[in-house]
């Protein structure tokens, strides 16, 4: 099971989620989010040794100069949650980065909808709730395509990781279930833990 695990602090968690070999570390730019990450925390995380990890950057709608100035310098991937077209994406790859594009299910047609965007290196698949962690309906998981370049989003945790495995999911991305009860936005690294054994677990 590959594992991303979204909105988190550059000082903070990145060290925890490298040591753990999480595939793919997500820090939010996105003003209206809780986990909106501060333009001045970026360069601490030139001071990682990523190993295996991979930074994304989550933006919605990013503009030209975002991209040149601040992704190119400092990410291996950005992340597409906005209204980005194909012709939109097309541009932004061959600005030289990889893409991942989260692909919106309400319904059954909507997963479709990922093929518009198949130039992309990952596509994620999220609920409408974005941060709000409404649940990828159960009943759509299983007609999701298969393989590591599709991913997973919408209040998947350690309870139920089992389940959605099962349902042949082999990418998850995780952000407020991995977060403290008391505080949006602030990472449980003893949740991080338990979520990353529970999804070592099953790969034994």
């Amino acid at each position: 099971m590959k594992v991303k695990i979204c909105g988190l602090h550059p000082a903070r968690d990145v060290q925890l989620c490298i040591d753990l070999g999480v595939s793919l570390l997500g820090f939010i730019f996105y003003a209206k989010s809780p986990r909106n990450l501060d333009l001045k925390e970026v360069s601490k995380l030139k001071t990682y040794k990523k190993q295996k990890s991979l930074f994304v950057a989550v933006t919605v709608n990013p503009s030209d100069e975002f991209i040149k100035d601040i992704v190119l310098k400092n990410f291996d991937y950005i992340q597409l949650h906005g209204s980005e077209s194909e012709e939109r994406v097309k541009k932004i790859r061959s600005m030289g980065i990889k893409t991942i594009k989260a692909v919106k299910v309400f319904k059954e047609a909507d997963i479709n909808n990922y093929r518009k965007y198949n130039m992309s290196d990952i596509i994620l698949f999220d609920t409408p709730g974005m941060e709000k962690s409404i649940e990828f309906p159960k009943n759509l998981i299983s007609k999701l395509p298969k393989g590591e370049r599709y991913a997973l989003a919408g209040s998947v945790s350690q309870n139920n990781i089992e389940n959605i495995a099962k349902l042949g999911v082999t990418f998850c991305d995780l952000s407020s279930s991995l977060e403290s009860d008391k505080q949006i936005g602030y990472k449980d690294h003893q949740k991080i833990k338990k979520f990353i054994s529970k999804v070592n677990e099953l790969k034994n």
